[in-house]
């Protein structure tokens, strides 16, 4: 069977490495979107309790929805491609990122909070110089989390006709062609793995150097 893979990979290699590009930019676009979302709601909860329980518990709502049952939804609404599948990935993948930096930013020392403010720091400066830089291990946490899962979740956008390498997965399961399946399959788990190493390396470089500002401070 190994032997299979390895050929597939060589005779169709064109193929599966557009299918790892497409894949690539939907992953991209469906983050680049979380995390601009993600972020930003995640401030204005630290502003708004209120806002922050209803954010919280919509979020925490969609993830008792089947992915696929999601998928076939959005079908309806935003009709068969990318559209849906980027959206039920944005939906998906925003509470990892909202949570953490909610979380992050509420759970910053307040000692710290209280010298800044003493010393003449406004409300932008207290956000962006000492609250999201402190936060910034644990919003990465989630951002590691949210990227996996997006890239994870990718594989079964092809259901609704996106691309990515689902579409190998899909393929393989439909013209019953296992080694197809596997190949797909074995090519997104190994994006996501890579990835997840990276994204290790990147939060453990930033929890060395936000404690290090921590001891100096």
């Amino acid at each position: 069977m190994l032997l299979d893979i390895i050929n597939i990979y060589i005779d169709r290699s064109d193929f599966f490495i557009e299918l790892f590009l497409q894949h690539v930019s939907l992953t991209l676009i469906s983050v680049i979107i979380i995390t601009i979302i993600g972020i930003s709601l995640g401030i204005l909860m630290t502003r708004n309790r209120l806002l922050a329980k209803v954010v919280l518990r919509f979020t925490s709502f969609l993830y008792t929805i089947p992915s696929i049952a999601l998928f076939g939804f959005l079908v309806a609404i935003t009709g068969i491609g990318n559209r849906s599948a980027i959206t039920a990935l944005v939906l998906y993948g925003i509470l990892p990122i909202i949570r953490n930096t909610y979380v992050g930013i509420i759970e910053v020392d307040n000692q710290i909070i209280e010298s800044a403010v003493a010393m003449g720091s406004t409300e932008n400066q207290l956000l962006f110089k000492i609250q999201l830089p402190l936060a910034s291990p644990v919003i990465m946490a989630g951002f590691r989390t949210m990227v996996i899962m997006t890239i994870s979740l990718g594989g079964i956008a092809s259901f609704i006709g996106a691309g990515g390498l689902g579409v190998a997965i899909w393929r393989g399961i439909t013209t019953n062609f296992p080694i197809m399946t596997i190949a797909g399959s074995l090519l997104v788990a190994l994006f996501a793995i890579v990835t997840d190493l990276l994204l290790e390396f990147a939060e453990n470089k930033m929890k060395m150097k936000i404690t290090g500002k921590k001891t100096e401070v």
